[in-house]
């Protein structure tokens, strides 16, 4: 196969996004197991993840075929997106590039290592992988029918986290996977499905969507995102300090300093502009925010 035509295959997937969330599952994983996993979970996790990364973005696309036809006809397939998502190509499904075909059996073949990856480690992995999958099927049909499938979308999104906490530890505590949960659920609301939504928000009020900027307008939708912003950032700071990976002070301050860095300063630029421009900027710099924090993790390993 072709390098260009592997590439519309990771365009499906958003490899290059799904990449930067390997760092979710692995952060928790490491906050919650207090140091390294053995090596065989660690090679194992990371295969597990990148399989579910890779079967859930391309199953947005499957099931969102149809609507993302829609949304080029109103866009133009030439359109110039400055997010993450579309480094690769916007759409390559509803584009024609990839046929329904090849996308189904995309999306069949990595869930399937996915699952097995994830029963590997722990079957309650695997039972999450599934829910994630339904949820996310469900978050698709919810376009034009209620903005809180937002909601939806924070669910899905923190299950990476949580499946990795239960791959390094059978039964961890109820609290602790809770306060994973919350982080990861604000700093998803408001670092990606908000921001993402904003910039396709002329698309979307075209298309009759159900986004919160749509219901809400910029100046609704901004409030929600700096308050989730700040939410995860300030959850952040309080699962440093009940995690069993102990981080040193000057770490815990670098932490803070990343959620101002890539979370609260793109959002105020944000609320200042309104521009969808510095929503995408918002996006893309919210993806970083896990690995920026599992660099701090594995450098509290050595200190």
């Amino acid at each position: 196969m072709r390098f260009s035509r592997i590439k519309l295959f990771l365009a499906l997937s958003r490899t290059p996004h799904g990449l930067l969330d390997l760092a979710t599952p692995a952060l928790a994983a490491l906050l919650c197991y207090g140091g390294l996993p053995p090596f065989g979970v660690i090679a194992l996790g990371l295969l597990t993840g990148f399989a579910g990364y890779t079967a859930v973005y391309a199953l947005n696309d499957v099931v969102d075929y149809r609507v993302d036809q829609e949304k080029l006809k109103v866009a133009g397939p030439g359109r110039k997106a400055a997010y993450l998502d579309a480094i690769f190509m916007r759409h390559p499904l509803a584009q024609g590039q990839v046929s329904f075909g090849e996308g189904v059996l995309w999306v069949a073949a990595w869930a399937a290592v996915a699952l097995a990856g994830a029963y590997r480690l722990n079957p309650m992995c695997a039972y999450i992988f599934l829910a994630g999958c339904l949820l996310e099927a469900v978050y698709c049909r919810l376009l034009r029918v209620s903005h809180f499938r937002t909601l939806v979308a924070g669910l899905v999104k923190t299950l990476g986290g949580v499946a990795a906490i239960y791959a390094v530890s059978p039964h961890p505590s109820r609290g602790l996977v809770l306060l994973v949960f919350l982080w990861l659920f604000c700093w998803e609301i408001g670092g990606q499905n908000i921001p993402a939504d904003w910039h396709d928000l002329e698309e979307d009020q075209r298309l009759r969507a159900q986004t919160i900027p749509v219901v809400y307008g910029p100046e609704g939708a901004i409030k929600i995102v700096l308050g989730a912003l700040a939410l995860s950032v300030a959850l952040s700071l309080l699962l440093l300090l009940v995690a069993p990976l102990r981080f040193s002070p000057a770490l815990a301050v670098l932490a803070l300093v990343a959620g101002g860095y890539l979370l609260l300063l793109p959002g105020y630029r944000l609320y200042r502009t309104k521009d969808p421009a510095q929503a995408a900027a918002l996006f893309n710099r919210a993806s970083a925010y896990p690995l920026a924090m599992l660099g701090l993790a594995l450098a509290s390993l050595v200190n």
